[in-house]
């Protein structure tokens, strides 16, 4: 409940109560709880935006293309069949099913129809191959056996233009003839040639193919528009459902990295809060025990002489009496000889024993004390004082 001095008109009340949650929004607590929820919110933002390109980077890392298509271009030469490579570059990863098949678009030509069945030889080749030129190379490798060097794996499929009766095909014709006569059809035929199914290979960037090589077992007399090696990645698993499923796996993946991320950085805090509170009090502790050294070595105590200066002194009494003279700090005899002197300039005589004192004490605490003379009651209790030392310095000896 807010109160308010007695002083404060009705105006002045109302100000405050207007301002008070102004006051409350701008206090030192409230900018604090600003300061920590700035600094937990931009955390929250930078290790969101680390979780999302950590999970960006395993993705692209664990995940392979899923397709990768490369043209070839055929080389035509006398003697030889058609022929021609192509680069794969780091398309390809180790242990991951792959399904590889040659795309051959050919005119419908009877030259075509009338080759009937031919082969297609094509080879995976690694990184650094030993031997001769390419096509010299898969040649040889396709008579020998699958363990040829520098070829990974192997494979020759036939293949055949598709057969329609000269009815069928004139009818084919007839049909697609607008097209044809505008450029969006072609009096041709597209062959799918599946070459692997399923191959994988083995841990090791020399065991992954860099590098295609096609023949096509035809002779020259064999009309190509175009081929094309298309390789398609078969997933399963993780990576079947990080592919198919991308949205999911982000949601889930994301939130594991920021909740690791998040774990760490508060053990870190904890860790870092827990030094820093175990290293102050061991500094305060050293700063206690330093102010205290400091205070006890100025402490100075009343009663000790050792701070009194050499300088001979001399201190005026009243009366008759000589004046007190002090000349130096001297040793415990010098001063019991100055206390002889003193008792005899005053006319004290020696106490004879112990006992003797003590009933000598106790009468002067039962008789009425009276002052001779100003400073004679401190001369009196300063002799008794010399006679008692000196006998304990006596009996010492």
């Amino acid at each position: 409940m807010t109160t308010y001095p007695e002083q404060q008109s009705l105006p002045e009340r109302i100000v405050d109560v207007a301002l008070l949650p102004l006051r409350k929004a701008t206090s030192k607590t409230a900018q604090r709880a600003y300061l920590g929820t700035f600094f937990l919110f931009a955390a929250s933002l930078l290790l969101l935006g680390i979780s999302t390109v950590a999970y960006a980077l395993f993705y692209y890392s664990y995940v392979p293309q899923i397709g990768v298509t490369r043209p070839i271009h055929l080389q035509f030469s006398s003697g030889k069949h058609p022929h021609g490579s192509a680069q794969l570059s780091s398309s390809l990863v180790s242990q991951q099913p792959y399904d590889i098949s040659v795309s051959l678009q050919l005119p419908r030509t009877p030259t075509n129809l009338a080759l009937g069945n031919f082969m297609v030889d094509l080879a995976l080749v690694s990184p650094h191959p030993s031997g001769g030129s390419s096509v010299e190379r898969l040649q040889s490798t396709l008579a020998a056996s699958s363990g040829a060097v520098g070829v990974l794996a192997r494979s020759s499929r036939p293949a055949i233009l598709t057969y329609a009766s000269p009815l069928v095909d004139t009818a084919k014709v007839l049909l697609r003839m607008p097209w044809m006569l505008i450029g969006w059809k072609k009096e041709s035929e597209t062959l799918e040639i599946a070459m692997f199914e399923g191959v994988q290979f083995s841990k090791g960037w020399k065991n992954v193919p860099s590098q295609v090589e096609l023949v096509v077992k035809a002779g020259n007399e064999m009309q190509i528009y175009e081929a094309n090696v298309q390789i398609k990645a078969r997933f399963r698993g993780l990576r079947w459902i990080m592919y198919n499923h991308r949205i999911l796996s982000y949601l889930f993946f994301t939130s594991t990295f920021f909740g690791v991320s998040i774990t760490a950085t508060f053990a870190v805090y904890v860790m870092f809060s827990l030094y820093t509170s175990s290293s102050e009090p061991q500094s305060e502790e050293k700063t206690i025990k330093q102010e205290q050294s400091e205070v006890e070595s100025e402490f100075v105590n009343p009663l000790s002489t050792s701070d009194l200066s050499d300088t001979a002194r001399a201190f005026p009494t009243t009366g008759r009496q000589r004046p007190l003279q002090f000349s130096r700090r001297a040793s415990e005899d010098t001063k019991i000889k100055e206390e002889e002197f003193i008792e005899d300039s005053a006319g004290i005589e020696p106490l004879a024993v112990e006992a003797d004192d003590e009933e000598d004490f106790e009468d002067d605490e039962n008789s009425t004390w009276r002052d001779s003379g100003i400073g004679t009651g401190r001369e009196e209790r300063g002799a008794s004082n010399v006679q008692r030392r000196r006998l304990s310095s006596q009996d010492a000896k």
